[in-house]
């Protein structure tokens, strides 16, 4: 018998002795828990094939009796391995890329409902190839930093506040340590900063503003993919204050 059942997306497996591994999951109704798979390299019957990357499944785990040790998976149900992403370098660039953000930001236990289901859309949409990956990768990002509360501002000069539309330079400096934008008459001699095109600021916030279903339809220029990616790839980890490795990765097989 289990003690709980749940929806997740695995994050990350790491090796635990000879035959188990420590493996985190993105749940459902868990947010982010950590759980042991006991025997699970030597289980062909119970885990084969449903413990890699990415994939998601319905867990089912025991709690144990002696405190402090992870709950021990005692089953799963695979329902997507999202094959496409593992099989592809680029693709899994990316898929790692979210994961890790994940990973190193959602506190454990705490059940975040609207990330879960951002992540799950944009693994099935990088799968099926429906929407460019990069734009997904701006989508997932935009969004995420909104849900989780440290949205950039994009909509206005964080100093004298003008409307974004009533700023009247095109390409407008946006401040990565304070996270917001400062137009010509505020920036004075700031320097801790990227230069963004207004169109592809608006683009951004309508990404984010929109139902996530609806990105579908967006078109993103070239110029505004490179654009949007230098400035939420740059302030993120900044924001973050630490190295996100799989960025570094990413950065590196997209050249």
């Amino acid at each position: 018998m289990f003690n709980f059942s749940t929806d997740g997306i695995l994050l990350r497996k790491i090796e635990y002795g000879d035959y188990d591994f420590i493996i985190t999951y993105f749940t459902r109704s868990m947010g982010k828990i950590i759980v042991i798979a006991k025997n699970a390299k030597k289980s062909v019957k119970r885990f084969a094939g449903s413990l890699d990357l990415f994939s998601v499944m319905n867990i089912q785990c025991v709690i144990p009796k002696r405190k402090n040790s992870f709950p021990v998976l005692f089953n799963v149900d695979l329902d997507n391995s999202f094959t496409k992403i593992r099989t592809n370098t680029i693709k899994t660039g990316y898929a790692s890329y979210w994961v890790e953000l994940i990973n190193s930001w959602m506190k454990q236990g705490k059940k975040q409902i609207d990330v879960y289901n951002l992540l799950l859309y944009v693994l099935d949409a990088l799968n099926s190839g429906i929407i460019k990956k990069e734009v997904l990768s701006l989508l997932f990002q935009i969004k995420f930093m909104s849900i989780s509360g440290f949205t950039p501002n994009i909509i206005c000069c964080g100093k004298c506040l003008t409307p974004l539309d009533k700023i009247m330079q095109q390409n407008i400096l946006f401040d990565l340590i304070e996270g917001k934008l400062v137009c010509d008459k505020c920036k004075k001699n700031k320097k801790n900063g990227i230069i963004v095109s207004k169109g592809t600021l608006k683009q951004l916030f309508w990404i984010n503003n929109k139902n996530i279903k609806k990105s579908e339809i967006i078109k993103f220029p070239d110029f505004a993919i490179k654009e949007g990616e230098k400035l939420l790839e740059s302030f993120i980890p900044c924001h973050l204050e630490k190295e996100i490795k799989s960025l570094i990765f990413l950065k590196r097989i997209r050249k």
